[in-house]
């Protein structure tokens, strides 16, 4: 469970949780209407059309929020079982270029196609996940601190680092590139504080963790972890996404004073 964290203002404001699902699943319509956020997913897999993530937007509520997932061509080699969803072809010769976060074509074009629709959905966050196989060593520091120096959004940028990364060194990371570093609560706790991204894949993790729905216990354990923090997304990931997410929606909407989103 994560530390207690004191605050200032503490006593002055209640934090806000962001409860959505990453991705829509098949409920579009349920997600933009009874959640606070999406993680769109579509972006990691292949480039999105801007016109696509323009009538996102139009068709959301005012106050709801976007987040989305970086192209796999930054962050997953092409040798990942992934790339069978990205809708290209790619030559032999060309394959080295992606993933890692490399100075190369490849991973630029994924950084372009990420930025592009962030900013038609005016996201909040932009993820970026990577495979266990992204290790921590010398070259994929110095190819992680080259990347995101480079780049420029106004969205919060969170990282997801699946391999074997010791607390102490993605803190650090964390702190000198002004990342927010995003886990799933129930497997570990985040080496950065204030704003919380935490994305749930089911407890506990495992072969079915995707096929795990939530507790009423651990939807209480969830909002006290929230809670904990300045401000967090809890953001679905399991098959019973959307019905996970609306409960615990429920659970946060019933504290005393009126629903985060609504102030």
């Amino acid at each position: 469970m994560p530390r207690l964290r004191l605050y200032s203002f503490s006593a002055l404001r209640r934090n806000v949780i962001w409860t959505g699902t990453c991705g829509f699943g098949r409920r579009q319509a349920d997600v933009l209407g009874r959640l606070d956020a999406v993680e769109i997913q579509e972006t990691f897999f292949r480039p999105v059309p801007v016109g696509r993530a323009a009538k996102w937007r139009a068709q959301a509520p005012p106050g709801f929020r976007f987040a989305v997932k970086a192209s796999q061509f930054i962050t997953h080699e092409a040798s990942s079982p992934t790339y069978r969803r990205s809708g290209r072809t790619i030559p032999s010769g060309e394959r080295a270029g992606y993933g890692s976060f490399q100075d190369t074509p490849q991973v630029r074009e994924g950084w372009e196609a990420t930025r592009l629709v962030a900013e038609a959905l005016g996201a909040e966050v932009i993820l970026f996940e990577t495979p266990a196989s992204f290790g921590p060593t010398d070259a994929h520091r110095m190819d992680l601190f080259r990347f995101f120096e480079s780049i420029e959004t106004g969205s919060v940028k969170g990282i997801e680092l699946r391999g074997p990364w010791a607390s102490h060194l993605v803190e650090r990371i964390c702190d000198e590139l002004g990342l927010v570093h995003v886990v799933d609560p129930f497997d570990r706790e985040p080496a950065t504080y204030g704003l919380a991204y935490f994305r749930l894949h089911g407890n506990p993790p495992g072969p079915t963790l995707h096929r795990h729905t939530f507790s009423e216990a651990e939807l209480d354990r969830l909002k006290s972890v929230c809670e904990d923090y300045d401000d967090a997304y809890a953001m679905f990931n399991n098959v019973s996404m959307l019905a996970n997410a609306i409960r615990f929606r429920d659970l946060v909407r019933s504290r005393t004073s009126p629903h985060p989103s609504s102030e």
